[in-house]
């Protein structure tokens, strides 16, 4: 046995980490509350901010957002990489993530608050200094998370807090703006509180959880170099399977969390329900999250993920055919996805912890930031589509979100892409999933083998 491996050995009999506290699980999902921000309300409210209020085309905003997740091509990756291979004193996950802290909050501030006269220049190099910090923040706290619990069950624990912070996030940087209103560039906007908030709260809530929460064990017994890691990557095919499904459900929940805010406009007229019906969508899909972890240990992560996916095909189906107006129809259909939202949130990741057990095993060296490089990467760029790749469709159909009344083939447009697209990609997702082989046997007897000295 190598040097390395016995120092790992001794650092996974001194982990704190079998069984984490709650009050230590709530400290670490603290900061997903700022982070949340900068996850679907970035893809709702920024495009809209910087199309109808600032007027900048809608095409150009939409290449202009491609562009900076096209940058997480090779941002994410590298800094995978960098969150597992350097090991300093203080962990190797809390570090990066502290380091991370300062340049993704500024760059949020600066990104939320442009001044009235911001070009897409604007967008873009601030963008790209978002697009580095919340990378540098994401793949070490996520991987932090992942390693904090090796049950099966446990890691749905975690993720179902963390995932649950994230949606009271979300619902606070979505009452911010549109409480405060954000239809004006100049002055203290919804938009610019929002940035705010996150530039004060990310630093605070991210101090909390570097402090209360232990650096998890490590599990690795060998080092893998490069090539032979993007082999083990490739050869894992649970981890192959998963992040084809999950990003085509993220492209699914990217292409109307895009669209949202136009739909509800321009489709169903009602402009001012807009606001309350997003915020009404993701705090049903807080009431979803514990249901998820509920239903998970009924019938296994996948298999329920998967039940969740279908449920949500059939509620958006009728969504094109609404007629305008049609208020409670729609807030229903808001009810219902934003539930199974609670489920796309908390088990994936959960999943996706598992998976990394594939290849702890296989190659001996527990590689958590790569395979959330690449999680990363798959779900930033499943968002970017419904940017980069709806809107000049939508643009090519005659839609503009600007006029006051659209053409009725944007309309169509809009509405058959919001809802129905959609359902495709998820179907995919559900066939990849529905015989996954990774279950709770599976998972535990990998784990005997990873911890076995």
């Amino acid at each position: 046995m190598t040097a390395h491996s016995d120092s790992a050995s001794a650092a996974r009999r001194k982990s704190p980490t079998a069984r984490l506290a709650l009050p230590r699980i709530i400290a670490y999902a603290l900061p997903a509350i700022p982070l949340a921000a900068l996850t679907l309300p970035l893809y709702v409210l920024v495009p809209t901010f910087y199309t109808e209020t600032l007027g900048l085309p809608l095409a150009a905003v939409g290449l202009a957002l491609l562009l900076v997740r096209l940058f997480d091509a090779v941002n994410d990756p590298l800094i995978g990489w960098a969150a597992d291979r350097f090991r300093p004193r203080f962990g190797r996950r809390r570090t990066l993530f502290a380091f991370s802290l300062p340049l993704t909050a500024l760059s949020a501030f600066m990104l939320f608050w442009p001044p009235a006269d911001a070009t897409t220049a604007w967008l873009v190099s601030w963008g790209l200094l978002l697009s580095l910090g919340y990378t540098a923040a994401l793949i070490p706290f996520s991987a932090w998370g992942a390693e904090l619990a090796s049950d099966y069950h446990g890691r749905s624990r975690i993720t179902g807090w963390r995932e649950g912070l994230t949606l009271v996030g979300t619902l606070i940087a979505i009452a911010l703006p549109f409480a405060i209103g954000f239809e004006r560039a100049d002055g203290l906007h919804g938009l610019a509180v929002l940035g705010i908030a996150v530039l004060v709260a990310l630093p605070l809530f991210g101090a909390a959880a570097i402090l209360a929460t232990p650096e998890p064990a490590e599990h690795s017994k060998t080092r893998v170099d490069l090539k032979s890691g993007l082999g083990h990557l490739m050869r894992n095919r649970p981890f192959v399977r998963l992040i084809s499904a999950f990003f085509l459900n993220g492209l699914a929940n990217g292409i109307p969390a895009t669209l949202f805010l136009y739909f509800v406009s321009a489709r169903l007229g009602l402009p001012d329900a807009r606001g309350p019906l997003l915020f009404f969508y993701f705090l049903c899909a807080i009431a979803g999250v514990p249901l998820a972890t509920w239903a998970a240990r009924r019938v296994g992560k996948h298999r329920a993920w998967c039940y969740a996916m279908l449920a949500a095909c059939l509620a958006f189906a009728p969504a094109p055919l609404l007629p305008e107006g049609s208020l409670a129809a729609f807030a229903t259909i808001c009810a219902v996805t934003g539930l199974l939202l609670g489920f796309d949130l908390a088990l994936p990741p959960a999943i996706q912890a598992d998976v990394i057990d594939v290849d702890t095993a296989a190659s001996g060296e527990q590689r958590s930031g790569v395979y959330f490089a690449a999680w990363s990467l798959s779900t930033k760029l499943s968002l970017a589509g419904g940017v980069g790749i709806v809107f000049p469709v939508l643009a090519g159909f005659g839609f503009d979100p600007a006029a006051q009344a659209g053409a009725a083939q944007g309309l169509t447009a809009l509405a058959v892409t919001y809802a129905w697209a959609p359902i495709a990609a998820k179907l995919i997702a559900i066939a990849l999933m529905w015989n996954f082989p990774l279950d709770e046997a599976a998972q535990q007897s990998l784990r005997r083998s990873i911890e076995a000295d």
